[in-house]
């Protein structure tokens, strides 16, 4: 058992989609319903950029810049810190929010939505092409989480958290086909996840303060403890990528924790990969 330590104080009221990338500095995450970007500095400091009502989640583009995340879509920034444009929104119900998202290698973006009530089925996954065309992966999803590949581009790991399960996808041709199951977490919560270098998979287990590692046959090869319950996802970065980051959540608890809502990390053996950026 790995124990992770504390980095920050609790900034984050939900805190998620944890991403490393030089392009902005290092560490970036999102405070989810505060609508803000938060960049993790040198000095441990935490700068904050509002982005809109909601900032699910963050990836950088190959051109500069960023994707975000937004309410209803997402938005499109050309530098690190400028504010994004949005994009024409994906649904029009304002029950309905985005919750996260990831890039394959060919740097198509995947982002999921959750109704706010997570009434069941009530969301959806996309696909979202460089040149901006949009499809429908999946349209009877709660809690669209985890999107993240294998080192070779031909899986695709992805969390609809109340199914306690982690599922897999076959990549062909760029898009997603052969949904099944990698793991079966039983009664946890799988939020967010990532992949390192050997194709390991890093589930954040919300509700528990753990995150599993599995082996590319969903063996367990480690757990990282974290001292509060709201691990909501993690990815792996530093200089040599082998620090693992967690964000963590105080979002509806009855008894806050201290520290819910501050990141956390753990050093790990196997590095993470550079993160995979959207060509939009």
């Amino acid at each position: 058992m790995l124990r992770a330590e504390q980095v920050t104080d609790a900034v984050a009221y939900h805190g998620e989609g944890p991403c490393w990338s030089p392009t902005w500095g290092g560490l970036r995450f999102v405070d989810l319903l505060a609508g803000d970007l938060l960049t993790l500095r040198d000095d441990g400091t935490v700068d904050r950029l509002h982005v809109g009502e909601i900032a699910a989640f963050v990836r950088p583009r190959t051109r500069g810049g960023y994707v975000v995340g937004l309410a209803r879509g997402i938005g499109l920034a050309d530098a690190p810190d400028a504010l994004p444009t949005p994009l024409p929104e994906l649904w029009s119900d304002p029950g309905v929010r985005m919750n996260e998202g990831g890039c394959d290698a060919a740097g198509v973006l995947y982002a999921g939505s959750m109704p706010y009530d997570a009434a069941p089925g009530g969301a959806t996954l996309y696909r979202i092409a460089p040149d901006g065309d949009v499809e429908v992966v999946l349209d009877d999803v709660t809690i669209s989480n985890g999107v993240d590949v294998s080192p070779d581009g031909t899986l695709a790991y992805y969390d609809d958290t109340p199914t306690g399960r982690t599922d897999v996808f076959d990549v062909v041709d760029g898009r997603l086909t052969r949904r099944r199951t990698f793991v079966d977490h039983g009664d946890a919560s799988p939020d967010g996840l990532t992949v390192d270098a050997a194709g390991n998979v890093w589930v954040a287990l919300n509700g528990d303060g753990l995150v599993r590692c599995f082996s590319p046959r969903g063996d367990v090869l480690a757990e990282v403890e974290v001292p509060v319950r709201l691990t909501t996802a993690c990815t792996l970065g530093g200089p040599d990528l082998r620090d693992l980051y967690v964000t963590t959540s105080r979002e509806n608890l009855d008894d806050p924790e201290p520290a819910a809502g501050a990141l956390f990390r753990v050093r790990v053996d196997v590095p993470g990969r550079p993160v995979l950026p959207y060509a939009g």
